[in-house]
């Protein structure tokens, strides 16, 4: 399987993860005080987000200086 098609559709569902855990942060801010690890609960899939979106926006340009 190619890398970057790998790693495009790792991105889009770990955007997902990240959505889904800001709804649930969301929720819990509503129910009064959460929990410390609710409110850290979307920093994971942030991360992942943020280096799969580096990757994916390098891509191009690394492509770019490989060809000449």
């Amino acid at each position: 399987m190619n890398w970057n098609l790998l790693i495009r559709q790792g991105h889009r569902w770990i955007s997902i993860l990240f959505t889904l855990a800001v709804l649930v942060n969301i929720a819990a801010m509503t129910q009064g005080q959460p929990p410390l690890w609710i409110g850290l609960l979307a920093l994971f899939p942030l991360i992942l987000l943020l280096i799969s979106g580096l990757y994916l926006f390098a891509m191009p340009y690394i492509a770019r200086a490989r060809r000449g």
